[in-house]
């Protein structure tokens, strides 16, 4: 959620307007995240995100708000689109794509108990099973063939141990894939950037999770694993905590119960889950863009869980 487009209160209030979503009386950018220009908006009628798009089309975009849209009507606490009087929700801001949607109560967990890895593991699958009727599909913009196109990218800039462990683990990536285990994993439309920062609890009540514009169509066990990788660590380390990794595990088959098939590329996809956001930091920390406000992420960080997840058996709780 960093700012790349700059817009005045003025310019801001024109599609509020059109929302009927009240007068603004507050415009803070926001300065977490990458992809796209956030905006806290607090109008006379409540507070709002404001969203500039800078890389997804106005032909992609629907995917993305038709889901948040399908999610909430489903009871899936997410932020829902807000609509004009001819129910339109994407708009044109700056000449790029923008929406606006409800912002969610509450605060993020950084530190999650098991109580928050529970919560979140039972909405996740919640969520995987709502989505299974949405009739729209757009391939996941950051899999397998955005990694494979990446990482040459990026592989001048890392000493030789990086490059041997990117090249090594995009090779068996790309076996896996191949496999037909693989090919049988159960899919649909999935989140693909669930982080704590991501998610909203009250207390220990979870508010919900925004920031969909990762998502697509993909498996759900990279969408569990993604989740798993982030929540439920040691983060000085990467190493996997047990205790929070089986509350998160345990809550969310008690919804949605893991076939064979995920059971067995579970690690396989926690490893898919570190090398993906390894990747994608390591592009935005040496080929980032300008922007106003901005906070590019560590990607030793990511280096550091895949390692861990490739030289560590985990005796996973399942």
């Amino acid at each position: 959620m960093a700012v790349y487009t700059e817009i005045s209160l003025d310019q801001a209030q024109k599609l509020f307007d059109e929302l009927s979503i009240g007068q603004l009386t507050a415009l803070k950018g926001c300065s977490g995240g990458i992809e796209n220009t956030n905006y806290f908006a607090t109008t006379t009628r409540g507070e709002y995100v404001l969203t500039i798009f800078e890389r997804l089309s106005f032909e992609q975009l629907p995917f993305y708000l038709q889901l948040m849209r399908h999610l909430a009507l489903k009871g899936i606490p997410v932020p829902k689109p807000e609509a004009n009087a001819e129910n339109q929700i994407l708009f044109s801001l700056a000449n790029k794509p923008a929406a606006v949607v409800n912002k969610l109560m509450g605060q993020s967990q950084l530190q999650p108990s098991e109580v928050h890895c529970s919560a979140c593991g039972n909405a996740l699958a919640q969520l995987h099973l709502a989505g299974l009727d949405y009739e729209l599909e757009q391939a996941n913009l950051r899999s397998l063939s955005w990694w494979n196109e990446t990482a040459p990218v990026v592989l001048p800039y890392l000493q030789t141990k990086e490059q041997e462990l990117l090249q090594s683990e995009l090779a068996f990536q790309n076996h896996i894939a191949q496999s037909a285990s693989y090919q049988a994993l159960p899919r649909g439309p999935i989140h693909a950037d669930l982080f704590r920062d991501n998610a909203m609890f009250d207390g220990d009540q979870l508010s919900g999770f925004f920031d969909f514009y990762f998502a697509g169509t993909d498996t759900w066990l990279f969408d569990l694993a993604v989740t798993i990788n982030d929540w439920c660590i040691d983060l000085p380390t990467g190493a996997l905590d047990f205790a929070r990794t089986k509350a998160m595990l345990n809550a969310y088959q008690a919804v949605r119960p893991l076939t064979l098939v995920e059971r067995q590329l579970l690690p396989a996809m926690l490893r898919a889950g570190a090398l993906r956001f390894w990747i994608s930091r390591l592009w935005d920390f040496y080929l980032p863009r300008q922007a106003s406000v901005l906070q590019p992420h560590d990607p030793t960080h990511f280096e550091r869980v895949l390692m861990q997840r490739r030289d560590n058996e985990f005796p996973l709780p399942l």
